[in-house]
């Protein structure tokens, strides 16, 4: 075998090491989701945006809610018995309203319990969805967050305060358009969370609590605890399964050139078995 030979046998390897990695990820995860069912008698569905790598490369792809994810979430939910449980596993920064209204309207018309799992985070879009659960299950430090609405860069709660406090002859026409969207906007968003919470708490703090949520009263980046949630009224509790936990690690970041700054053995650590 020559040198160049060995080279290509090299690059070849390399190049398939990432998609080699991510099937066997994928087994493990397949596993686990049934597991997870068997155990629950649900059907498990997850919408996890971690930055995974692309397939053959290994490139990083950033993640969000949009309207492919709505479409297999519906497809899941349309093909699960009336009376079957679900389970979402959310783990996402938020992504289109448009995406997410119609995984939360799908599974509020779900006749069995939905069950939304927050292992760490499911934030703006991904809040939207939780509002629609009969339970949110939380981690102490998991966090939901505001729901109000973003045009590009911009918070639309924000470009509203511009229009009421410049006078109109010194703002251009972009910033008139975008806020006049912007109300539109809010307005829409905070009707289709009263929507959603409407079974769950009377109709006046249905009105309060999507008033909060929508009309940028926080900043958008705002972490909600499990504690200030159920504050709120929502129906949250911190019973997280250590199986959710699990497949949560088969979900992992790409691997960085310099490595990660957070290290320890990925092990239960017991006082008990700490003293042997």
């Amino acid at each position: 075998m020559s040198i160049t030979d060995i080279f290509w046998l090299f690059f070849m390897f390399t190049a398939l090491q990432p998609l080699l990695r991510q099937r066997m990820l994928e087994a493990m995860r397949t596993r686990k989701i049934a597991q997870i069912e068997r155990d629950r008698s649900s059907r498990v569905i997850l919408l996890v945006h971690r930055q995974e790598t692309m397939r053959l490369l290994g490139f990083p792809l950033m993640r969000y809610i949009d309207v492919n994810d709505s479409e297999d979430v519906l497809r899941a939910i349309h093909m699960t018995d009336d009376d079957v449980p679900l389970d979402i596993v959310l783990h996402t920064p938020g992504g289109l309203v448009l995406a997410a209204m119609q995984i939360a309207r799908a599974i509020r018309a779900h006749k069995a319990k939905v069950t939304v799992f927050v292992p760490h985070y499911a934030m703006s879009g991904g809040t939207l969805i939780a509002l629609a659960a009969d339970e949110i299950v939380m981690c102490r430090h998991s966090v939901l967050g505001p729901i109000d609405p973003q045009l590009g860069q911009s918070p639309a709660a924000s470009l509203l305060k511009v229009v009421e406090q410049k006078p109109i002859a010194e703002i251009d026409d972009e910033t008139l358009v975008l806020a006049d969207v912007g109300r539109k906007a809010i307005a829409q968003v905070k009707a289709a969370a009263k929507e959603l919470l409407a079974d769950k708490m009377a109709e006046d703090k249905a009105e309060a609590l999507a008033e909060k949520l929508s009309t940028g009263q926080w900043t958008h980046d705002y972490p909600i605890s499990p504690k200030e949630a159920k504050d709120l009224g929502l129906p949250v509790s911190t019973d997280m399964p250590d199986t959710v936990l699990e497949l949560m690690t088969l979900y992992p970041q790409p691997v960085r050139s310099q490595g990660g700054g957070v290290e320890y053995l990925p092990m239960p650590r017991q006082k008990e078995a700490l003293r042997k």
